[in-house]
């Protein structure tokens, strides 16, 4: 799953300020938390063994580009438990730290400040070389609530800020919401940052009427604003939820990206199991079935996002995969 620090809040309230006949809480289908990764701060030996494999049978000569090392972010969603209260026992400070010795040059930002004002958090990113390039944030409830979210964006230096998550079987909802992100778009751009939506699987699948949210938001929200953040895992997994084979489901994600009419801008990059369910079917970057090569020769992004909602030994081991994962891939 991938929450923003107030992504459930803001669901809540944008749908509590509705006008009446537009559906309600008792309408919607969140979905809930995955489970987590085991904790830990030590990596083992086995990250850069899994690392270096080749994915998916492919040689990494395979082709002759690669993903722009500073274009490469890790989502702060998949190291939670490192962050320290609610979320687990680690320390913000130290696992910050480890990620920016790995090599990230970017993170996406979730999940709060912990303790700090952006002022303060940018400071301490700035000191372990690490920018905050973008971030999780739920609709705002109010305008003056969007200056703020905006501001502090800006504060800590990002380029994006993407809507994480939203979930109804109510077509109403899905047309506001898709309204008020343009109107929110707008302001974004005010401030000098580009705006996103972020998928899951339920966009394709879930049925308004003869339609899905997917028709329904790449209709309704203004291209000249809005752009998307296609997490690759999900939409493969909508296909794969739909019926389909699992090369299938990734002809079904590529369709997706081509025919959209928004701009595709940013990818999380997470891996996907053959075999169990969404809960259990996340995998550490090359060692599921999802072919990147084919997605990155398709279509090229100006980010490069690592993920897994739940990290295969420790979250730190799969942050360190999935980096020497897009260091090496070539397509």
């Amino acid at each position: 799953m991938c929450y923003g620090y107030d992504g459930d809040e803001a669901l809540r309230r944008s749908l509590e300020t509705q006008t009446p006949g537009t559906g309600g809480l008792s309408r919607r289908t969140l979905l809930r938390g995955a489970a987590t990764g085991a904790a830990g701060l030590a990596l083992t030996g086995t990250a850069a063994g899994a690392a270096t494999a080749a994915p998916h049978g492919h040689p990494w000569h395979h082709g002759r580009r690669r993903v722009p090392p500073g274009r490469i972010s890790l989502q702060l969603w998949t190291v939670r438990e490192g962050l320290g209260e609610p979320w687990g026992p680690g320390v913000y400070d130290e696992t910050l730290t480890a990620i920016a010795r790995m090599g990230y040059p970017r993170v996406e930002q979730a999940l709060g400040y912990f303790g700090r004002t952006a002022r303060e958090l940018r400071a301490f990113y700035d000191d372990i070389g690490v920018r905050a390039s973008s971030s999780h944030d739920g609709i705002s409830e109010s305008r003056a609530a969007a200056h703020e979210k905006f501001q502090n964006a800006v504060t800590l230096g990002q380029r994006y800020v993407v809507v994480p998550f939203l979930s109804s079987e109510s077509r109403a909802d899905w047309e506001q919401w898709a309204d008020q992100m343009n109107a929110e778009a707008r302001i974004a751009r005010t401030y000098g940052l580009a705006y996103g939506y972020h998928n899951h699987a339920h966009e394709f699948t879930t049925d308004l009427g003869g339609v899905t949210p997917w028709d329904v938001l790449t209709s309704r929200l203004d291209p000249r604003y809005v752009h998307l953040e296609i997490d690759l895992y999900w939409v493969v997994t909508g296909g794969v939820n739909l019926g389909l084979s699992n090369d299938a489901a990734q002809r079904f994600a590529l369709r997706t990206i081509r025919r959209s009419p928004l701009r595709v801008r940013q990818y999380h990059v997470k891996d996907r199991h053959t075999t169990g369910p969404e809960e259990t079917s996340h995998a550490d970057l090359g060692t599921g079935f999802i072919d990147f090569e084919r997605f990155f020769r398709a279509h090229q992004v100006e980010e490069y996002i690592v993920e897994n909602d739940t990290p295969d030994v420790t979250y730190l081991q799969t942050a360190e995969v999935g980096y020497r994962y897009l260091r090496k891939i070539r397509f």
